[in-house]
């Protein structure tokens, strides 16, 4: 129902803004939406162009930001996509492998490219720790001609699955010229880490432990939970500790949780 936005960094992670998401049916029907409080002006918007007013506050508010990530809900936005480039800001964003992409001045699809792809091209790198340990995956790109501001690069990344070939899933890259393999690699595990404030945030902190059937409620619970997540980021970085290892977590450490941190602060406190 909502689309987020989450911040990221070696410090921690946490989401930083929400936009709650309508679908067509409710907000054409207007008196459905007045019983439940919602602005008279509040016209559809798709998830993308949420995701483009979540982005312009972060950037209004003075949030620099590195890399913007995103599924391919995101990344087959063309219009977002562009409105990312004028801000010349670079991104990793998922799309479909039905996506067009230019080479050599030809346009091609990603899924026809795929049979052309040679083996040799496959570098095998771990996109971040994940559940379950390293993310290991194959890796591929490939620079696309298509006109560019100074200094910058488009490519596509392909990633295939170790397991199972068949699987795979393709990027949309805008970045500086020069930029490493192994950097956009990161960046495109990077994504996950709105899911995991997604969930750490419903655990710790009660996001989806809601009733509410009206705007003003779904905001203020959504907003108190943000904000009680981002304390508990806080306290993490100055005590050095760790989200609380999610199921089937390997190598975290359990005296690293948050429950061990406070359990410590318990005991000095005594």
């Amino acid at each position: 129902m909502g689309v987020f936005l989450a911040y990221a960094s070696r410090y921690g992670q946490t989401l930083l803004d929400r936009e709650l998401y309508l679908p067509a049916a409710w907000t054409s029907d207007r008196e459905r939406c007045a019983r439940a409080g919602i602005p008279e002006d509040r016209a559809f918007a798709t998830k993308p162009a949420l995701a483009q007013q979540l982005l312009a506050r972060a950037f209004a508010a003075g949030v620099v930001l590195a890399w913007v990530a995103g599924d391919s809900v995101y990344g087959n936005d063309r219009v977002l996509r562009a409105w990312l480039e004028e801000r010349t800001q670079a991104y990793v964003l998922a799309v479909a492998v039905s996506e067009t992409v230019w080479l050599a001045q030809v346009p091609q699809q990603i899924k026809t490219l795929l049979s052309a792809v040679p083996t040799t091209a496959w570098v095998r790198l771990s996109a971040g720790v994940g559940s379950k340990g390293p993310r290991i995956y194959d890796w591929q790109r490939l620079e696309l001609s298509e006109p560019l501001p100074p200094g910058w690069q488009r490519w596509r990344l392909l990633r295939r699955s170790v397991s199972d070939p068949s699987e795979v899933t393709a990027y949309r890259i805008f970045a500086r010229g020069g930029t490493s393999l192994e950097t956009l690699v990161q960046v495109a595990g990077m994504r996950w880490t709105v899911e995991e404030s997604m969930q750490t945030a419903k655990g710790e902190v009660g996001l989806d432990q809601y009733e509410v059937r009206s705007w003003t409620g779904w905001y203020h619970h959504i907003t108190l939970a943000m904000w009680a997540q981002a304390f508990l980021a806080v306290i993490r970085t100055e005590a050095g500790a760790e989200m609380a290892p999610k199921k089937g977590a390997v190598n975290r450490p359990p005296t690293h949780s948050l429950a061990a941190f406070k359990a410590r602060r318990m005991r000095q406190s005594d």
